[in-house]
């Protein structure tokens, strides 16, 4: 082919993929596929001389199509990194001057701007020169303060990101297999583009602050530029300090907690930057990129081949996914035997066979993934019975993208219930440590759990279970350790696990205060309503009583309470309280009481109340470090409120 055709056709290949990578829609090729051919382009484009337009070799960015916000220009160009895959390039970029070295997080670059000490604008990165307004969603995204002690102009940039955590969870909850997203970065670019705050709060989006872009005093340092920010509030991107002849050996140790599994949030590589801000400043814009600005180191891409085993169809929600099982291949440091396979659609593209050959990668040293097939041999077999409770299977397939995805036709199957699960052993719920939603999901798969009260029994089922990969021995041990744990357990937290629609943490306060645990479970046993306790209404009153006119929640009810020991806590005291019309904040670690939660309980069944921050209308800030310079103590003490210790507290308002 000739060399100018194939340029333009990995252009066009390239850009479709960043169009699709960069506004949250369905992955067209992963990382590793988009690099060699990338890396392709730019080897033909330095044999030939010739750059086309549109090439992304000269692009610092692609323009997101964000559906909220004007379109803004930057104060100070985002320009992108050069990247390389060789550590020698590094160190000769690096010479003898001191540098950093940080994480290459995969997320949204966000511009923040301040001015007298106030968030004035967010800006999307777009194509480096001009950004997205979306300080409409300043509420919605963690990481940084809205108010800041310094009261000059100060322009910060950093990486809005999702963790893998975060991610699986979302994901795992969204029926529509079209909707579904492809990874964090995904899922991020995707979430901004939503109308609702509250919707994107609700995916906690993580700003990480890597570089001040400027203030207008003088601090000539990387380093001390970063500390600044994290003494202000700001969530600020790991970092160590280093030279050019200790980068080796720096980044093999960076490398091995990547491939360890310990990084929850997503990282594409690493970046060096030097600390000296002036020289860092001093260099020209080659190309798309400040050839001073920073280095970006991006991993050799390992893969393996391996030969398939089997399919084996895990169902979630409503979709019935395929993930392929094959001999175990050593990658980045780890054994894998197994790879998600997304949809139907992903087998056919890949051309999977019965029997094949798998190509393996691990995208972001993470999550496996097959990347190419060969030496295929028969058709795979899509099941025509689900495989949680067999009832039979249907293709449905996508209207807007053609995707091909396989759906059990039974609506009370366990595995669409999940959420439920998921909810009742979270941190609110039973707090079951050790039981995320991709393990929930396995023990539904095979059949282990089908109701609340059946997690106390997993021990039946240890020793298939320690043969599962990624468990073993101390896994069981954990998790048995956490079950143990959460025999007792406080009711309001037992309430919230029940999943009762409308019945949060905030209700299951009220009705706990309100009627004690026992006198709750006797209202709701003789069908009486709930609408005359304070914050529950009719609306909510009904929802409970729909949810226990269910004989199934009556008997899934009464097994659990088989299985736990609900804590004993009084009705609250609503008048004569030692808290009584008080207003607190706490703050820091906690001594006499488990942990703040429990004080916050304790505060409310004296009658009191705990807000999140301090205002005009805390009547005490509670912290153990009087003395510390925090930023609630300093708000305390500019509005005159007194600073208490736990002691303090116990002296003035402890039951006697």
């Amino acid at each position: 082919m000739d060399q100018t055709l194939r340029m333009q056709e990995l252009i066009d290949q390239l850009n479709a993929a960043s169009e699709a990578y960069y506004n949250g829609k369905e992955e067209i090729i992963s990382n590793y596929e988009w690099d060699a051919l990338f890396d392709e382009l730019t080897l033909l484009e330095k044999e030939s001389g010739i750059i086309l337009p549109d090439s992304p070799t000269q692009k610092t960015g692609f323009e997101e199509n964000q559906s909220n916000g004007k379109k803004e220009p930057h104060e100070f160009p985002a320009l992108s990194l050069a990247k390389t895959k060789q550590v020698e390039e590094l160190q000769k970029w690096a010479q003898d001057y001191p540098i950093w070295l940080s994480w290459k997080l995969d997320g949204l670059t966000l511009v923040l701007t301040y001015d007298n000490g106030k968030l004035t604008k967010i800006l999307t990165r777009g194509n480096g020169s001009i950004g997205t307004n979306i300080t409409h969603l300043k509420d919605a995204i963690e990481g940084f303060p809205q108010q800041i002690p310094y009261k000059g102009h100060l322009v910060v940039r950093g990486e809005a990101a999702i963790s893998y955590t975060d991610f699986a969870l979302i994901n795992d909850m969204v029926e529509d297999e079209e909707e579904k997203y492809s990874n964090p970065r995904n899922l991020a670019s995707g979430t901004l583009n939503l109308d609702d705050p509250s919707e994107v709060k609700a995916r906690h989006i993580h700003f990480h602050a890597f570089t001040l872009v400027h203030l207008d005093e003088e601090m000539n340092s990387w380093g001390q530029r970063m500390d600044y920010l994290e003494q202000m509030g700001f969530t600020v991107v790991a970092r160590e300090s280093t030279t050019g002849a200790d980068l080796p050996e720096a980044i093999e140790r960076w490398t091995k907690r990547v491939e360890s599994g310990q990084m929850d949030i997503p990282v594409d590589g690493l970046v060096i930057c030097y600390d000296d801000i002036v020289y860092a400043s001093s260099g020209s814009v080659t190309g798309h990129h400040a050839t001073r600005a920073g280095y970006a180191f991006k991993w050799q891409d390992e893969s393996a081949w391996s030969k398939l085993h089997h399919i084996e169809w895990s169902c979630a929600v409503s979709t019935i996914s395929p993930v392929a099982v094959f001999e175990p291949v050593q990658l980045e440091g780890t054994t894998v035997s197994r790879a998600s396979l997304c949809n139907i659609s992903e087998i056919k593209r890949l051309g999977l066979g019965r029997e094949c050959m798998l190509e393996i990668i691990k995208a972001n040293k993470i999550i496996p993934k097959c990347i190419s097939v060969k030496d295929a041999l028969g058709e795979v077999e899509i099941p025509k019975h689900c495989p949680v409770c067999q009832a039979p299977t249907e293709i449905r397939v996508s209207p807007n993208s053609g995707t091909e995805t396989l759906h059990c036709t039974n609506p009370a199957c366990t595995a669409k219930h999940v959420k439920r699960f998921s909810r009742f052993v979270s941190k609110y719920g039973m707090d079951i440590e050790g039981l995320s939603i991709q393990t929930l999901l396995r023990f539904i798969n095979a059949g282990y759990i089908t109701e609340f009260a059946d997690l106390y029994h997993l021990d039946r089922f240890y020793d298939e279970i320690r043969n599962m990969e990624g468990f073993g021995e101390k896994s069981c041990e954990n998790i048995q350790a956490a079950v143990e744990k959460s025999r007792h357990v406080h009711p309001v937290n037992l309430i919230f696990a029940l999943c009762i629609p409308m019945i949060g943490v905030d209700a299951g306060k009220k009705l706990v205060n309100a009627l004690g645990f026992d006198g709750f479970l006797d209202r709701m046993s003789r069908f009486e309503g709930f609408e005359d306790i304070d914050g529950i209404g009719e609306e909510k009153s009904n929802s409970i009583l729909k949810w226990y006119q269910s004989r199934v929640n009556q008997e899934q009810l009464h097994n659990l309470l088989r299985e736990v020991e609900v804590e004993q806590v009084a009705p609250a005291k609503t008048e004569g309280g030692t808290c009584a019309g008080q207003t607190f904040v706490i703050t820091g670690d906690v001594h006499h009481f488990r942990n703040r939660d429990e004080f916050k309980a304790f505060v409310e069944m004296q009658g009191g109340k705990v807000a999140g921050s301090v205002s005009g209308k805390t009547t005490y800030l509670v912290n153990n470090d009087v003395e510390s310079a925090s930023s609630k103590n300093r708000k305390a003490k500019e509005l005159g409120i007194p600073i208490i210790s736990e002691d303090t507290f116990l002296e003035m308002f402890g039951e006697t």
